[in-house]
């Protein structure tokens, strides 16, 4: 999925939470290296009720935008929902639940994110050619989705060109020159 996509995406969950009259609303840009999402949405309701109608509201507007969550935890909990839709997820705490669980803490290396910032149009990179200038090969890892009989996504998998007799994913480093 394109970056600007996601941006996008997440920008019409905390809209969503704005909506629910959500508390406390945080964006979260995690690292690359956490390999578990790209952003974390966090939020507090004031009571059960509301933490339910948040989490509601946030799976209705996506679904609207054509994003389905690849999981949602919690639907019926008093605490904590948590919607998962692959680059990025959202949670609605109770205000006890959100200080009892601290995720702000727990990623305080991810950078913190305006809504301003994701709904900025992304500056194209011009990207000059030098004559002679020979493309290299991407050594990165890729992954590809899966989908079932329904269209439906699964789980992600290594491809065989990029995948180990363990399967999990190989780079090559090398130095220029060599």
């Amino acid at each position: 999925m394109k970056r600007n996509d996601v941006k996008a995406e997440v920008a019409i969950a905390v809209k969503a939470c704005q909506e629910k009259k959500a508390e406390d609303i945080r964006i979260l840009r995690l690292d690359a290296a956490s390999g578990l999402t790209d952003y974390f949405v966090i939020c507090s309701g004031a009571n059960p009720r509301q933490v339910e109608a948040i989490g509601e509201a946030v799976d209705e507007h996506l679904s609207k935008a054509g994003v389905e969550p690849v999981n949602i935890d919690g639907r019926r909990s008093e605490t904590w929902v948590a919607l998962d839709y692959g680059d990025f997820m959202v949670h609605v705490f109770s205000e006890s639940g959100r200080k009892f669980y601290d995720l702000e803490r727990l990623w305080k290396t991810a950078t913190k994110v305006d809504l301003a910032e994701l709904q900025k149009p992304a500056a194209k990179k011009s990207v000059a050619k030098r004559a002679g200038a020979k493309a290299t090969k991407s050594v990165v890892p890729t992954l590809s989705q899966k989908r079932g009989k329904d269209g439906a996504p699964g789980k992600p998998t290594l491809s065989a060109k990029n995948a180990n007799k363990g399967g999990a994913p190989t780079t090559k480093r090398t130095r220029k020159g060599k």
